[in-house]
């Protein structure tokens, strides 16, 4: 299976705090207290979908030559107060500094993003999840 990805977490045998490895090699911490040691897999999640749609973002905009010097993509979930405690809603907030950058060209990445491309966002999405999405331009 060429579209399979795999990851892995061991217990490091103290409390709740796990060593992730994906099938890249990629080695990382989980705890279910996040904090500078590790993150919690539910943040992970969250970075995942902010990954996701800045590849995608970033990519379209550089196909549409735009002159971007500088670009992040900020993402805050608000969890359910009952277990399992899902994200019930996403902000996610695209910040692109760049020369003379056409806003109706963000918004078009954005959407195509949103609405084709990333999966991870799509998987929020199809689970319901209400997803907010704003960006700003600042110029260089």
């Amino acid at each position: 299976m060429s579209n399979e990805k795999t990851a892995k977490v061991v217990w490091s045998g103290n409390d709740l705090l796990f060593r992730g490895t994906l099938g890249s090699g990629y080695q990382f911490d989980l705890s279910s207290h996040a904090g500078e040691a590790a993150g919690s897999p539910m943040e992970f999640l969250l970075a995942g979908v902010a990954g996701c749609t800045a590849m995608d973002v970033i990519s379209i905009l550089q196909k549409m030559r735009q002159k971007v010097h500088d670009f992040s993509v900020e993402i805050c979930g608000v969890r359910a107060e009952q277990h399992p405690k899902v994200y019930t809603e996403v902000d996610i907030v695209y910040v692109v500094r760049g020369e003379a950058i056409n806003e109706d060209n963000v918004a078009r990445a954005i959407e195509l993003s949103e609405t084709i491309y990333c999966s991870a966002s799509q998987m929020f999405h199809r689970s319901g999840t209400k997803i907010n999405t704003s960006f700003r331009i600042e110029e260089v």
